[in-house]
């Protein structure tokens, strides 16, 4: 099933899937229930990131082409960051460059897989943490790099925190249409000019190893979400460097799932 979630008509959000001729297929339940049919359908004024999240969970250096692009060994262990639940935008909603991070410009695209689970999860074995998948979607990873690096102290976190830093979306795709998630391909273009072209099954930890690990004497809520990190081709890493400019526009494609579009925008002062 390839679930939406969107505003009506009515102003009124809801969950839907068959998204068609401006209309979707209304969808009860929520990310821990699951969900039913209504039988119902209703008019789609605006697409929006697919949840919610309760926490974002990020994964740096996770690709071994990226790994070797940075300089640095793949690590043993997954490298974990966190980001603000409170920088998720959706499809076609603008990333915003703020001041703080544009002098110098700094600002990055990272194209992501991105988990989502569907129940509590602790001390899953490999072999069952599939089974605490509700979905998979599209992810950017936006980050701003001085503020990962110096200005954040060498703590990810500030960097990859400001506000709309993490659109998802467009759409939250079901393990039945995705029975293996190490097998996709996935890719960033900026201004129509490929970036990032890249392929899971060059993940340093499969998804399953990322939830087992991260469950490991922790809960995991439902509506969580689990960046998988990103292949190689980041803007840091080119020569000369590229960053995010007012008026750009960026599509993450993710195979199966589709194609995130987000514009690039300068913050205005009042």
């Amino acid at each position: 099933m390839r679930i939406i979630r969107f505003m009506d008509e009515t102003g009124q959000v809801r969950f839907g899937h068959d998204h068609q001729d401006g209309q979707a297929l209304v969808l009860e339940g929520g990310l821990a229930k699951g969900f039913t049919e209504t039988g119902q359908r209703a008019g789609v004024t605006k697409i929006l990131a697919p949840l919610q999240p309760a926490v974002i969970l990020g994964i740096g250096l996770n690709y071994h082409e990226h790994a070797r692009e940075t300089g640095l060994e793949a690590p043993k262990y997954p490298v974990l960051f966190m980001k603000n639940p409170a920088s998720v935008v959706g499809p076609e909603d603008s990333v915003i460059l703020p001041p703080s991070c544009m002098n110098p410009p700094q600002v990055d695209y990272e194209v992501e897989l991105a988990v989502v689970l569907k129940k509590k999860a602790r001390d899953v074995p490999l072999d069952k943490a599939l089974d605490c998948v509700l979905g998979y979607t599209v992810g950017n990873d936006v980050s701003a790099r001085r503020w990962q690096g110096v200005k954040g102290s060498g703590q990810w976190t500030r960097g990859k925190s400001f506000d709309t830093f993490c659109p998802l979306g467009p759409v939250l795709v079901t393990p039945d249409e995705i029975p293996d998630p190490q097998a996709l391909a996935l890719s960033c273009t900026l201004n129509n000019e490929m970036m990032q072209n890249g392929h899971t099954g060059d993940m340093i930890f499969s998804v399953a190893e990322l939830i087992a690990f991260l469950s490991q004497s922790t809960t995991l809520l439902p509506g969580t979400v689990i960046l998988t990190g990103t292949p190689s081709g980041v803007g840091f890493k080119r020569t000369p460097p590229v960053y995010l400019q007012d008026g750009d526009q960026l599509e993450l494609t993710v195979e199966k799932i589709g194609t995130l579009r987000n514009p690039v925008r300068a913050e205005k002062g009042e």
